[in-house]
């Protein structure tokens, strides 16, 4: 299993999280590329860290947003968006380089992830991107989605991913920011969260349903309240409960 977190989303002066500690816990790093977040010292300097603990780095893709943090869904042309994502892979990828090491998979990011889930558009245009850029990265989704049946019909590889500290509702889908549950913040539940898509590939949604979750990486978000202490916890569980973790890449 891989244990992937969301990083370099600080700007400037502003962090947020706990890069380091989150690198010493994960196998995968989904960076920011510069649109929602990060900045190109902060892609540098990730990219250098990520490099020197063997961490596979991803191109972590949104909207360009910085103000809304990518969270806000924008109308886009399917050229313009096709190429804004194709922007962030390529200016992502020069800070790997220089740091040994190359973009390994590409992930949307919040509005964009959430959209390309269900409305061809934005999958179409994330999966153009990938292909034209470089047919072999594989794309981290959520399984089952648009997405994820987009990339697979265009011959790229699709890396279903399950997110321990957020809610689903039970249709598979994450339930919305603004909506009750959407946040899973307790470290037991976390936890005992990522063990079960880990070891039972399922999900227990806010309704109390149990719900599919064929995954291959678990997701922790960087901003989460607690996120270093969720990473240490659920990579310390998944070790006890057998399951060996390294990159899907």
């Amino acid at each position: 299993m891989d244990l992937n977190a969301d990083l370099g989303e600080g700007f400037g002066v502003w962090r947020l999280g706990d890069d380091e500690a989150l690198l010493d816990a994960i196998t995968s790093a989904n960076v920011a590329c510069g649109f929602h977040a990060g900045d190109p010292p902060t892609m540098r300097r990730v990219c250098a860290a990520a490099a020197g603990r063997g961490v596979a780095v991803g191109a972590q893709v949104g909207y360009r947003d910085l103000a809304g943090f990518g969270r806000r869904r924008i109308e886009y042309a399917f050229a313009e968006l096709r190429d804004e994502i194709l922007y962030q892979i390529g200016a992502l990828e020069v800070f790997c380089r220089l740091a040994g090491t190359s973009v390994r998979y590409v992930k949307p990011h919040g509005a964009l992830y959430n959209a390309a889930a269900v409305h061809e558009p934005e999958a179409a245009a994330v999966v153009a991107a990938v292909a034209e850029y470089d047919r072999r990265l594989p794309v981290l989704c959520l399984p089952g989605s648009v997405l994820a049946q987009l990339a697979t019909g265009a011959g790229l590889r699709v890396v279903g991913e399950g997110f321990a500290d957020r809610g689903y509702q039970p249709n598979g889908t994450l339930v919305p920011r603004t909506g009750p549950g959407a946040l899973v913040t307790g470290v037991d539940e976390v936890t005992a969260r990522a063990v079960r898509m880990a070891t039972d590939r399922s999900v227990v949604a806010v309704d109390g349903t149990e719900v599919p979750c064929p995954v291959d990486s678990i997701c922790l978000h960087g901003d989460t309240p607690g996120a270093v202490e969720h990473a240490r916890a659920v990579r310390a569980a998944l070790e006890r409960a057998g399951v060996p973790l390294a990159p899907f890449v």
